[in-house]
């Protein structure tokens, strides 16, 4: 006897709950193999887990500075501003290198000062955000990532 299965869409919520923990638990096991200070790791292993944080990390920036951009109330902006601050700081709870960590934990902050201040930027007459306001938060969040970015590499 056959069921009919529900299907499930790229956008349902739980499949991308499910490969943002994936992708989080990767880059977790990555970080205790390697962008550790004095890990132990060779240099090919350091530079392969930065790299797999970096792009992590340019995931978490592009989606945040996107849904930045994107047509929505600020409601559902901070909504989703909170969710790429939440993946931000689980990479920082991952890092064993003190820089890297504190990088990435501003990083964090920042998306959760941007999502904080969504409210309260300007709109234009259609309702939709300042576009000079979303530059200049897209400015922030990418000016902390490229700290990341740099602890990493030294």
């Amino acid at each position: 006897m056959l069921r009919e299965v529900e299907s499930i869409t790229i956008g349902d919520p739980i499949m991308h709950a499910t490969k943002s923990s994936a992708a989080l638990v990767l880059v977790g096991a990555l970080f205790l193999s390697g962008c550790a200070a004095g890990g132990g790791a060779g240099p090919t292993a350091t530079a392969d887990a930065c790299a797999t944080l970096q792009t992590a990390l340019r995931d978490i920036s592009n989606g945040a500075q996107n849904t930045l951009a994107s047509a929505g109330t600020p409601s559902e902006i901070q909504t989703r501003l909170e969710g790429y601050s939440e993946r931000a700081a689980a990479l920082a709870e991952g890092a064993e290198n003190p820089d890297v960590a504190a990088a990435l934990s501003a990083v964090d902050e920042k998306i959760s000062d941007v999502a904080a201040a969504v409210a309260t930027l300007p709109t234009d007459a259609d309702g939709a955000l300042d576009t000079d306001a979303v530059a200049e938060q897209q400015t922030a969040i990418q000016e902390t990532v490229d700290e990341v970015k740099a602890a990493c590499s030294g």
